[in-house]
This record gives structure tokens, sequence and C-alpha cells, in this order.
């Protein structure tokens, strides 16, 4: 049976190209272009790469905009189940959790995807197959916001203190790290998505990481 997993993210794993200017058009990568499709193609059929990305989704906050369905809390339960079974569930969270909207420091942003991680480790009693290895992705820092400026104001310190304290939450849960940030860059279009190149990047990456967790 193929490996199984599950990548839940927000815009960055939905491909979301980078925005030019905020309320016009917005338009989504390929399926081979974007990360989790490159991780798919390199790691072939004896894996199946889950995608599992919405714009906006946040941790564990409800949007007053968007609704309270991009509280990433909200749906991860019933993802769960319904891709089970799991050799392996990757979240990166956050980066939407910087919104001021939100008035969340980087510590309350670890302790939210803190609370995505035990939901994956501590599985019922009904759950088919073994309980599923987590690897926690850091998002990259804000880059020079100008679209979304306005969106994510005043958030560049703390994003930067985003990193450090997940890599500090992953080893406390004894899960799997990886800081995006030292290897890909958020786009200079506007400052939060990724270009292609950084797809292509985290794809390898992220393949590389699953042979090693789950082989």
């Amino acid at each position: 049976m193929a490996r199984r997993v599950l990548c839940y993210g927000d815009s960055n794993t939905w491909g979301c190209v980078p925005i030019v200017s905020l309320g016009g058009a917005f338009s989504r990568y390929g399926a081979t272009e974007r990360w989790t499709g490159v991780a798919q193609g390199i790691l072939g059929p004896d894996y199946t790469i889950i995608e599992e990305g919405l714009n906006g989704r946040t941790t564990v906050f409800d949007d007053p905009i968007l609704g309270a369905d991009r509280n990433g809390r909200t749906y991860l339960e019933p993802c769960l189940q319904s891709h089970m079974p799991l050799d392996l569930v990757i979240i990166m969270l956050g980066t939407n959790d910087l919104k001021p909207r939100f008035s969340a420091n980087a510590f309350d942003i670890a302790g939210g995807a803190a609370a995505l991680v035990r939901m994956v480790k501590n599985r019922p009693a009904e759950w088919l197959g073994e309980v599923p290895e987590v690897l926690l992705m850091a998002p990259p820092v804000l880059g020079e916001l100008s679209a979304l400026a306005g969106m994510f104001e005043g958030s560049g310190v703390t994003s930067k203190k985003l990193a450090p304290i997940l890599q500090k939450t992953a080893s406390a849960l004894d899960v799997h790290f990886l800081n995006t940030g030292d290897h890909i860059a958020s786009s200079p279009v506007d400052g939060v998505h990724f270009e292609q190149d950084a797809h292509q990047r985290l794809g390898e990456l992220v393949a590389e990481k699953v042979r090693k967790i789950v082989d």
C-alpha cells in the first residue's frame, strides 16, 4: 500500500500565485507546480500526497472577516478521519495568524500549532492504522509587503520570531521540524506567497524529508 501523507496548510499549500493587487483576481499554480505536486512527482506511486490547503487558514483562530471555517482546528479532525490511514501529517500554518486582527504573538501562534499536533497524535480508538508521524513546518518570514501590506501591517517582527519558537515546540512534542525559511523566501511581489521556484525547492525538500521519516 502506498504511504499516505496529508499536507495541511493555507494558501501556500493551496498554491496561490503572489497577489499583485488586493481585491483583484488571484490565481493558482497548476497541480504539478505546487510544492505538494512537486513532492508527489519525486516520490512516485509508492506515496500518496494529499493536499489540504485553504486560503486564509489559521492554526486555531476564527477569522471575523473570512469566517470561522478558516480555523484550522475546526476542520482538522474530520480531515484526519476522512483520509485515514495516514503515515505522516505535514502542518504548515501560522502565516495568517500574523494578521493584526488576531493580536497573536509568536508564542500564541506556536501554541496554536501545538494544539494541532496534539490532535494528530491523540488518535481515538477507532483510528485506522498506526498513529501518524508529524512534520511541523515553519513558513518563511514575511517579505516586503506591498499588495497585502494593510492586511499584515506591523507583523514583520512577530514573523521573524516564529520559526525558532515553532522549532522548540516541535522538539517539546517530539515531532519532526523543517524551517522552510532556511531554504526559500516569500515572494517580493506580495511578501506572503511563494514564487514558482520556491514551490519547486520546497517540494524537493519535502520529498527528501518524507522519505527519511516514513521509510
